[in-house]
């Protein structure tokens, strides 16, 4: 396993460090406008945004994936490890020790279980008995893999997906896990268990998370620090507890009024209009 060791910035561990950056795609499409985020060494950090915030863009600009999209860090810096790795190839930065979970679930679907987690393995290149150790490693945090390891991922559940991506990201041995719209289009106990699953892998492999996320419950309820992104600015951030309570949060993105009452659509669509970050 690799060192847990960031670098030093006063008396906090940052492990990756986006500063003031620009995303432009083509040259011309303005999505990140000055978007700025800390993840410290061994955290859970958020990024809540609805669809459009540019929250993938932020995923796609730290993960060296927006080459294949036509985009490119304009402005700005990103540091990983204290490591500039702006606009640097996807094979570099997780060389680093940053892997992806796309939004999605990108199974390899006529591959089983065990080979989708193997392909990742092997990149280690250190034998079968290590490859071996490393299966059980994550079967160790996802038991229902290993009873689904000889079944092919084209005929498992969404959810059995998601925990094949998120399985096959941590068989890397990452400092930092980029989590893409992990709950999307999946039932609310196996986001539970998914999420239950993330917290262990966080706890015991001392991995950092950053999580992105249109579902608020889960995010906040996750990690230990949270931005929000609109329009491709950084609206608002603070410890999720923080932001749990904060009545913004809680009308727009959790639909409670001030006394726990679901709001209505229409009152959401009204609410958007005037949000107060947004002056």
């Amino acid at each position: 396993m690799r060192a847990r060791t960031g670098w030093q910035k006063g008396s906090i561990t940052v492990l990756l460090s986006v500063n003031n950056i620009e995303v432009k795609y083509s040259g011309v499409i303005l999505v990140l406008k000055g978007v700025s985020l800390t993840v410290e060494e061994g955290s859970i950090v958020c990024i809540l945004g609805a669809n459009g915030a540019g929250k993938t863009t932020v995923v796609r600009a730290i993960s060296g994936m927006l080459k294949s999209q036509l985009g490119k860090v304009t402005e700005g810096t990103i540091e990983f490890k204290g490591t500039r790795i702006e606009n640097g190839d996807p094979e570099f930065i997780a060389g680093l020790g940053v892997s992806t979970v796309m939004e999605g679930r990108r199974v390899l679907e006529h591959l089983t279980v065990e080979e989708n987690l193997a392909i990742a393995g092997g990149i280690r290149r250190e034998g079968v008995g290590a490859l071996r150790d490393e299966l059980d490693r994550v079967y160790s945090f996802f038991p229902r893999l290993k009873r689904l390891r000889n079944k092919t991922c084209g005929y498992i559940s969404g959810g059995e997906q998601q925990m094949v991506v998120v399985g096959r990201a941590l068989i890397t041995h990452p400092y930092l896990m980029l989590v893409d719209e992990m709950s999307m289009g999946l039932a609310p106990l196996i986001v539970e268990e998914i999420a239950n699953i993330l917290r262990n892998i966080n706890e015991k492999e001392h991995t950092s998370i950053l999580l992105i996320e249109q579902n608020a419950t889960v995010a906040l309820g996750l990690s230990e620090y949270g931005y929000v992104m609109e329009s491709g600015k950084i609206v608002l951030d603070g410890p999720s507890h923080k932001l749990e309570k904060n009545e913004d949060i809680r009308e727009f993105y959790l639909g409670l009024s001030r006394v726990g009452t679901k709001k209505s659509y229409k009152d959401l669509k009204h609410y958007s209009r005037r949000k107060r970050w947004l002056g």
